[in-house]
């Protein structure tokens, strides 16, 4: 095994991380990053050194890194199976897969060998050097949401934890939202935010797609004809009370494949990371990520 994990991170869970290293070092090989984007060519590199467990220690961006850098390598999903031990803030696969928010039982659960195969989301996109495709594990979005993560600053984060986005959300909605459209499996949507899920929790644990399954082929979309002040003011009790979205404000659909573009630059985030701008093109490639699981 092949353990992947920021260093430097802040943080109780960090700490307690940093205090089991040298148990750690007795039952796999540990690789710290140095820089942002080193989780993926570190990943990269142990899927070519024959690993057969590459873990992410982090939160959902270490695990979107690492499972991109999984993608890197030829085979690399068949070849390495993605161990999760969760440190961020949010955590949200971790969340979906039920695994256990202790340390020690975490790594116990990587150590047991079981596996499950999920979903593998794609988004594909152009940058100014060309054409950019980017797995992502859990979820993803454009509009509010991505405005809100571009708005997050470490020192909020670290003092309100996941209530952080809410807050960079609630300063977004001052400015004008965009229109955003979305086309794909002959159906087309117009709004103002677009979410999509590969599993039940958007964000933490909020269930913002209840009916989604990581293993059925679909990707569970929610569209916002408007995301302003109003929009916030219907789904907050829902949101605040039940974790859960009220049917009035969004439109559901499950699409296999969808574009979303704006004439506007409208920013998207992959697992809670900003990522690019519309347009972008996303699908999934079914049951091709191997997890580790209790």
């Amino acid at each position: 095994m092949c353990v992947i994990f920021n260093p430097a991170a802040r943080g109780d869970k960090a700490r307690r991380w940093r205090a089991q290293l040298n148990r750690l070092r007795a039952e796999a090989a540990l690789r710290p990053t140095a820089r942002p984007g080193a989780a993926r060519h570190l990943a990269a590199q142990a899927v070519r050194e024959g690993f057969d467990v590459v873990v992410a220690a982090g939160g959902d961006g270490t695990i979107n890194e690492v499972l991109n850098g999984l993608g890197d390598t030829p085979d690399g999903f068949a070849r390495a199976r993605l161990g999760i031990l969760p440190l961020g803030t949010t955590n949200v696969l971790a969340r979906e897969l039920g695994l256990p928010r202790s340390l020690p039982r975490a790594w116990e659960a990587i150590l047991a060998g079981r596996e499950r195969r999920l979903d593998l989301p794609w988004a594909e996109w152009h940058e100014t050097a060309g054409p950019e495709r980017r797995y992502f594990a859990q979820m993803a979005g454009a509009g509010l949401d991505a405005r809100a993560i571009e708005a997050v600053s470490w020192p909020l984060k670290k003092c309100l934890g996941q209530l952080a986005y809410v807050v960079a959300g609630l300063r977004a909605l001052n400015r004008p939202a965009p229109s955003i459209t979305l086309a794909g499996d002959h159906r087309s949507e117009v709004g103002e935010l677009v979410l999509l899920g590969n599993g039940r929790f958007y964000g933490g644990p909020f269930r913002l797609f209840p009916s989604a399954d990581p293993t059925d082929g679909l990707l569970d979309v929610c569209v916002f004809p408007r995301a302003g002040w109003l929009t916030v003011l219907r789904c907050a009790p829902g949101l605040l009370l039940r974790r859960q979205l009220p049917t009035g404000p969004v439109r559901r659909l499950r699409m296999s494949r969808l574009t979303l573009s704006s004439p506007e630059a409208v920013p998207f985030e992959l697992d809670g990371e900003l990522a690019g701008r519309l347009p972008v093109t996303f699908g999934l490639l079914p049951r091709t990520l191997r997890v580790a699981v209790p």
